[in-house]
């Protein structure tokens, strides 16, 4: 991340400050972001339109109830430990441990992304990964994909953007926006969904679909991200830069990583 890249974007600091503004709750303590991921998954078989994965948050969320978001969540203690059929591009394992917080170790950049696949398999039902033999052992959350005999596959993942919730919020967190091509899902639920039923009423969408949706401000943001970075990276290069959204007393700051 470079100082002289913290220069804001008139039109997107201004609707990302008026959202947090709005949400803004002083009774809210200062917490401390926990580290999350969220991937959006892109179907190209249609290259003139290309579609990605959403779902509705249940209305029993306290954070961003009803809203339409990508699959993702929280990162887990264990995610890190999970063992892998290829690992992390060095590039994008470089750009996750800039700036990270409590010190920068590869075994949560590793962690991030992992936990990218849990909750999308957790909440849509989606297996990611490389199908190996023997089957291996895997951790009880991770049951489902050493029993179809499907490790995680990591070299694939390229960063998106980073954004890290405004302060007196009743949640915050520090997420990660991974992409990854729909041609790395190995299995699906024969269910349709995930289970932990978090997220409902799953569609692939087009981005100017998702767009008609009621988001949250920062998911507007990544998707609009999304389309300018499909427009001049088709290939989705690991090097392309990553925007980085994050608050000072002044606004809503877009870095790059």
């Amino acid at each position: 991340m470079s100082s002289s890249q913290t220069t804001n974007k008139p039109q997107t600091s201004a609707r990302l400050t008026k959202e947090a503004e709005k949400h803004w709750n002083t009774d809210y303590p200062l917490l401390r972001p926990k580290d999350a991921a969220t991937l959006i998954i892109l179907d190209r078989s249609t290259p003139s339109q290309p579609r990605l994965l959403m779902g509705r948050r249940h209305m029993r969320h306290k954070f961003m109830p009803g809203l339409y978001v990508f699959p993702g969540g929280r990162v887990d203690r264990g995610d890190g430990r999970v063992p892998a059929s290829q690992e992390l591009n060095p590039v994008v394992e470089a750009k996750l441990l800039k700036d990270m917080k409590r010190g920068p170790r590869p075994s949560r950049a590793r962690a991030l992304v992992l936990a990218a696949i849990r909750e999308t398999y957790e909440e849509a039902g989606l297996l990611i990964g490389s199908a190996v033999d023997p089957a291996p052992s895997m951790p009880a959350d991770w049951f489902e994909f050493g029993a179809r005999g499907i490790l995680p596959d990591l070299s694939s993942f390229r960063l998106l953007a980073r954004a890290i919730t405004p302060p007196r919020r009743n949640r915050r967190f520090d997420t990660r926006f991974f992409i990854v091509d729909a041609s790395a899902i190995s299995a699906r639920l024969e269910s349709g969904t995930g289970p932990s039923g978090e997220l409902e009423d799953l569609h692939w969408l087009t981005i100017p679909e998702a767009l008609n949706l009621k988001l949250p401000g920062i998911t507007i943001q990544i998707l609009e991200d999304l389309e300018e970075r499909m427009r001049i990276d088709p290939d989705l290069s690991p090097d392309h830069p990553a925007p980085y959204y994050y608050w000072r007393p002044s606004g809503m700051i877009r870095d790059e990583i």
